[in-house]
């Protein structure tokens, strides 16, 4: 995040440990907030690359997962980018503002994904730029969020991915679980942050995780990275994998498991009551598969009532049939639980 940014959130309380805010103060009481009440988190691990020019859109068709030709300044969507083998290197919620396009995703894989989508513009009119540092992401969620934003939104986005666009407070998504994201330019996001925290709980940006844990929405980071074809981190459950359109990286990889049904491990949503917090990478073990990895952990973060909540990557065979174990096959076992959509 910005210094200015960093600088105006810790003057507000907020404890900061490499550029991300852990919490305000209370991590515990700003975990339940996110479950039984309005929250408000600066989502400073977040980044964005911003891609402008007048082949912006038929650039980015051709590299990701999605149909971006299908997307309007009104609609945001999942897409993944995949390496050659279809395994994700990225995945992103994208929107569109005027004639740019914004592509968010793990603040830690900007600088590498940028440099890579760089490699195939060529000829085209595509100008590439990291907008992480011009501009804040904030996340909200519970009943009274939506009654903070109608100070500055006349009218709300009604259902999930739809967008609408304020010039004096930014860009509002709506997203799963009937919870939001506003995108705003740092000054403007500084002025209205005071308000927001006056009726919503600030919490830190592992609250926001543990949301997005709950609704089923990964997140890869670098120890991820290459791991999961797009099905496997059920992104094709969420909207993130358009199978009709042409090609695009990994495309052939995708499709191939989509339709001879060679597809072998889900994610899952699991709670484990473990001494310490599993990570993204840490590897699964099942008693249906022994003596080697049977999956592994895609994101996790601490629930509020004590223990953790994650996302897996698991072999289907285990889901249902075995117990999964963190780490080893002597680690915790998993309780796994239903997702908000059907795998």
């Amino acid at each position: 995040m910005t210094s200015a940014w960093q600088d105006y959130l810790l003057a507000r309380g907020a404890c900061i440990d490499a550029g991300a805010v852990t919490d305000f103060g209370d991590a515990a009481a700003e975990s339940r907030a996110a479950r039984d009440g309005g929250i408000v988190a600066p989502l400073s691990n977040l980044g964005l690359i911003e891609c402008r020019g007048v082949d912006a859109q038929a650039f980015l068709h051709g590299q990701l997962s999605n149909d971006v030709k299908q997307l309007t300044p009104e609609r945001s969507e999942y897409a993944a980018y995949c390496s050659a083998k279809g395994r994700m290197l990225a995945n992103f919620l994208l929107w569109q503002e005027d004639s740019a396009y914004y592509l968010q995703l793990a603040r830690s894989l900007v600088p590498a994904m940028q440099k890579r989508l760089a490699m195939f513009v060529l000829r085209a009119s595509v100008k590439l730029a990291d907008a992480s540092e011009s501009r804040a992401i904030l996340g909200l969620a519970g009943g009274a969020a939506v009654a903070a934003l109608r100070e500055w939104f006349v009218a709300l986005p009604r259902e999930a991915h739809e967008v609408v666009h304020e010039p004096a407070a930014g860009t509002l998504i709506a997203l799963p679980g009937a919870r939001y994201q506003l995108i705003a330019e740092v000054e403007t996001a500084k002025r209205l942050w005071d308000r927001l925290a006056a009726v919503l709980t600030p919490v830190g940006t592992p609250c926001w995780d543990w949301l997005e844990i709950r609704n089923g929405i990964p997140l890869i980071t670098p120890a991820t990275q290459d791991q999961f074809v797009p099905q496997m981190a059920n992104m094709d459950l969420i909207g993130a994998v358009d199978f009709k359109k042409g090609c695009y990286p990994g495309q052939e990889i995708v499709a191939r498991t989509q339709y001879l049904g060679q597809l072998k491990r889900r994610m899952v949503l699991a709670h484990v009551a473990a001494d310490a917090a599993p990570k993204p990478g840490d590897e699964l073990f099942s008693s249906a598969l022994e003596g080697q990895a049977s999956g592994m952990v895609v994101n996790a973060q601490t629930a509020p009532d004590g223990g953790y909540d994650l996302l897996a990557v698991i072999q289907t065979a285990s889901i249902a049939q075995a117990t999964v174990r963190l780490k080893s096959a002597a680690g915790p076992g998993l309780d796994i639980q239903p997702l908000p959509y059907q795998i």
